[in-house]
């Protein structure tokens, strides 16, 4: 039996024997979870529009929460990358979406598939204590499935593929690539599509999607994007649409921090992204006086978002700088779920 062949039946032996996790039937609250709030309550800087009363009501989506939004406390020291569970089901979400970088003992570990038994064991375990959802995993730092090196693309394919076997283990319902490489369109759609068809004809017997972010660059296309899925033609290879992240180049030609000189409309982006959406990424950045996130009109977004018929998950991650992780994660949290009233 090849090395294939191997993982694909572990694959499908995990995806045949573990008990998939049931979706959390509870109504949402719409006000902040009272210890969040309360401990929020004693900053003197918090922003006055987290204070403010809002009134209950169930959305027409369900909040997760993006791990990224605590990636500063998480590589600064001060939270443990597994006391995520923990952290989100204080602040009131009912689904998590993990980040694999920040957990350096799986990415940095000498013995990484023991790392990963670890990484599933501790992290199903903390899920099922706070009763709290498994979505997906964010996949970076295991090599680029766009370049046009047949030996890096195949070796990146073998490195996701273990997290593919991760998700299914975890329940979650889909793992999230990047697609860097190529600057060319052609090309990138070409290489693109070949590593997502690869990733998917594996993935299917765990049930697992590929879904590429607008991420940067050709990625943040999105009219290229759904272009190479098309090429791909596979049901379990989809998007995971982001109301930022439409960058399509930086200065220097830089892969992240450098200024952005050339951008992809959001609003057509995530439109165009839609119809093959798995998951949805609310990010932000700043918020005004009144709480509105001041880069994204939030109830243009989910406009869309509803119009699209999508009713899955919404993914909280706060990148700004102004407030602090908690604080930018709640005003998120409040401002998705204040638009989204007004669309009943």
């Amino acid at each position: 039996m090849t090395t294939l062949e191997q993982s694909l039946h572990w694959c499908t032996q995990i995806c045949l024997t573990m008990k998939r996790r049931k979706f959390i039937q509870n109504s949402l609250s719409v006000g902040l979870g009272a210890s969040a709030f309360g401990a929020l309550a004693m900053n003197n800087q918090l922003p006055s529009f987290l204070t403010s009363h809002t009134s209950m009501s169930t959305p027409f989506f369900k909040l997760s929460l993006a791990q990224w939004s605590l990636h500063k406390a998480i590589q600064d020291g001060q939270l443990n990358p597994y006391d995520f569970a923990t952290k989100a089901s204080e602040l009131g979400f009912e689904g998590i979406e993990y980040v694999n970088q920040l957990y350096t003992d799986v990415m940095k570990g000498k013995d990484k598939p023991a790392a990963l038994k670890t990484f599933i064991a501790t992290s199903n375990a903390k899920a099922k204590e706070h009763n709290v959802e498994n979505v997906l995993i964010m996949i970076d730092d295991e090599g680029d499935l766009a370049v046009s090196s047949v030996v890096k693309r195949n070796k990146a394919i073998e490195n996701h593929k273990a997290w593919i076997e991760t998700a299914a283990a975890m329940g979650c319902h889909s793992i999230r690539i990047n697609l860097f490489g190529e600057d060319n369109e052609k090309k990138w759609k070409d290489y693109s599509a070949e590593s997502m068809r690869k990733l998917g004809e594996f993935s299917a017997a765990c049930k697992v999607n590929i879904l590429v972010e607008n991420h940067g660059y050709l990625s943040s296309n999105a009219a290229l994007v759904m272009e190479m899925l098309e090429q791909v033609n596979l049901s379990n290879c989809g998007t995971l649409p982001d109301f930022g992240n439409f960058c399509l180049k930086r200065e220097g030609n830089a892969r992240w921090g450098a200024k952005c000189i050339s951008e992809y409309d959001r609003y057509q982006g995530v439109e165009e992204l839609l119809p093959r959406a798995f998951a949805v990424s609310a990010k932000s950045h700043d918020f005004d006086i009144a709480g509105n996130e001041t880069h994204t009109d939030y109830l243009r977004m989910l406009k869309l978002v509803k119009q699209s018929g999508y009713t899955g998950f919404i993914g909280v991650e706060y990148e700004g700088e102004k407030l602090a992780e908690i604080d930018g994660i709640l005003a998120t949290k409040k401002v998705l779920l204040e638009k989204a009233k007004q669309l009943v």
